[in-house]
């Protein structure tokens, strides 16, 4: 990779003193994604030992096994799920664990598939997609990576809004990302919702093809963040500020120019981290998308993990957005403290220390507003009206049960 010539040597000074990480070896979990790509550069490319860390990667078959070496302290930090944060926090489907968010890792770069056979069957739009649903006989099944994860809520946001009910007119399982093409070459499901490079490497092996990419739903979207337990943070603020700046200072470099991106693909295509081959992460890494149906785009909102801070930046608002999509599907059964309970889990005031040392603009707002691809406008204002506002829902507002 070029080497690095964004770290300043006075940020050798978070180091020294009082300021120096209480924790200098640090266990950081990842998954087998393109979205990754940060942590894995800042724990290989130098960017780490200025802030007086060592970081070991730890490659997760699972995003449950993730979430269970976090909570036991078998990672420090990990790669994670927006959504996923928010469930281990409020207690979806375990017991509650208070949960921090250092720093957003990434937006865009998801993709909903569906499978060779859909396709041969003519099923390659969403109006044929909810046709055949509307048939009688065996229900799809579709795959999603954790049931409170970012790539639960899309699946579930998309169908609902081309009219499919995701909790009644088709099945649902978990599948780990890396294992969604083999589900799929084994006709075990009929489609699926995950991170780069599954989707691309489905079109490449002809397995399948993409029928929709995430940020179709959400242009510039919340995706994966720089999770640990509010312990953690607590315990070790210095270690915490100092990893979310080499992450920072990481996803800057990524996003600096093509040339960089080329290289952090190269570099996380190998097999300790995502083990796939560069044809399939390069290519929608750059932005460059193939659907499988002979479509070729360049996407105007492709993978991202700097644009400047705004990738960076815990927006509260993101937050709030998967407790509504909680609610909208009856994992919460009453509306909880939308605003209180993001407050909580985003560490603001030390991300604001580590962007402002490290030159990176941070909003004086912690709210952003956007408008998601059914028309719906979502700014964090008023999020119990928003989450009751879609015709399609859990017909019951009781806490809905599921497994992980």
């Amino acid at each position: 990779m070029s080497e690095n010539s964004s770290i300043r040597s006075d940020n050798l000074a978070w180091v020294a003193g009082s300021d120096a990480p209480e924790k200098s070896t640090l266990e950081l979990g990842f998954m087998a994604l393109s979205d990754s790509a940060s942590l894995i550069v800042a724990a290989t490319q130098g960017f780490a030992q200025p802030y007086g860390l060592t970081l070991n990667l730890r490659r997760q078959a699972s995003w449950a096994t993730l979430r269970d070496k976090l909570l036991s302290g078998e990672l420090d930090a990990a790669q994670a799920l927006y959504g996923q944060v928010y469930g281990i926090h409020l207690g979806l489907g375990g017991t509650a664990a208070d949960m921090a968010i250092l720093m957003g890792l990434c937006q865009n770069g998801q993709a909903i598939n569906l499978s060779e056979p859909l396709k041969q069957a003519g099923v390659t739009t969403a109006e044929a997609l909810a046709a055949r649903v509307r048939q009688a006989g065996a229900k799809l099944t579709f795959a999603q990576t954790f049931p409170t994860g970012t790539h639960a809520m899309w699946l579930y946001y998309w169908l609902a809004s081309q009219g499919i009910h995701p909790l009644e007119d088709v099945h649902t399982v978990v599948v780990p990302p890396a294992q969604m093409v083999a589900h799929l070459q084994a006709a075990r499901i009929d489609g699926f919702c995950a991170g780069g490079p599954w989707g691309a490497l489905a079109v490449e092996e002809q397995q399948g093809f993409t029928l929709a990419t995430s940020q179709i739903i959400w242009a510039d979207h919340p995706e994966k963040v720089l999770g640990c337990t509010r312990a953690f943070a607590l315990q070790y603020p210095n270690t915490a500020r100092a990893l979310t700046m080499a992450v920072l200072e990481a996803s800057r470099f990524i996003d600096a120019n093509e040339e960089n991106k080329r290289s952090t693909a190269q570099l996380i295509c190998a097999s300790e981290y995502v083990d796939a081959p560069l044809s399939a992460i390069q290519p929608r890494f750059l932005g460059h998308y193939e659907d499988g149906l002979g479509y070729a785009w360049r996407d105007a909102h492709p993978l991202r993990f700097f644009a400047g801070g705004e990738v960076t930046m815990p927006w509260l608002s993101d937050g709030i957005w998967f407790m509504t999509q909680f609610r909208r599907w009856g994992l919460l059964k009453d509306d909880p403290d939308f605003l209180g309970i993001a407050r909580q889990v985003h560490q603001l005031d030390l991300y604001r220390q580590a962007a402002e040392a490290l030159g990176i603009a941070v909003p004086e707002q912690p709210m952003r507003s956007s408008t998601l691809h059914d028309g719906s406008t979502w700014d964090g204002s008023d999020p119990a009206a928003y989450a009751r506002s879609f015709a399609i829902h859990a017909r019951s507002r009781s806490a809905a049960s599921f497994a992980l």
